[in-house]
């Protein structure tokens, strides 16, 4: 269920755009920014207070790759996967953060620390290879700032 706050802020985003419907994206943010993800639940109280059902709703949600369908770790990892940084080193830092972390592309961290995830672009292909650690971005990456990198998130 909504909660009251939920509801405020999704009726801000819905006086912004023409019809409610048209919120259903920040919507699903305001929930999962409160809950970590959206569930099943979730995403039927949105569908219905944005006047969609549940599957259009849902279809919206998968096509955003933001927009978290299970459970994830307190903090999302979402490594670049462009061919820039492909190109300058996006593989040594992959094979990296799947040794330190023991996990591999859509996993979470036994501890519930860290979900770890490919990303197509971050847009910012002239500081390659990049990632994003919930909403801070890490730039000209090496495989020997990882640690003190993944030491900020507790």
């Amino acid at each position: 269920m909504l909660t009251a706050e939920e509801k405020h802020q999704i009726d801000h985003e819905i006086s912004l755009v023409p019809a409610p419907k048209n919120a259903c994206i920040e919507a699903l943010k305001i929930v999962q920014h409160n809950h970590g993800w959206i569930s099943d639940e979730s995403l039927k109280d949105v569908a219905d207070y944005v006047g969609m059902s549940p599957a259009e709703l849902d279809s919206v949600a998968t096509f955003y790759n933001l927009i978290f369908r299970r459970p994830v770790g307190r903090h999302v990892i979402l490594l670049c996967d462009s061919i820039s940084c492909y190109i300058m080193g996006y593989e040594g830092i992959k094979e990296a953060l799947h040794k330190k972390l023991n996990i591999q592309y859509g996993q979470t961290t036994a501890d519930g620390r860290f979900t770890l995830l490919p990303n197509c672009c971050l847009g910012t292909c002239d500081c390659a290879p990049a990632l994003m650690i919930d909403n801070d971005l890490y730039r000209n990456l090496t495989v020997e700032q990882l640690d003190e990198i993944l030491n900020k998130y507790t």
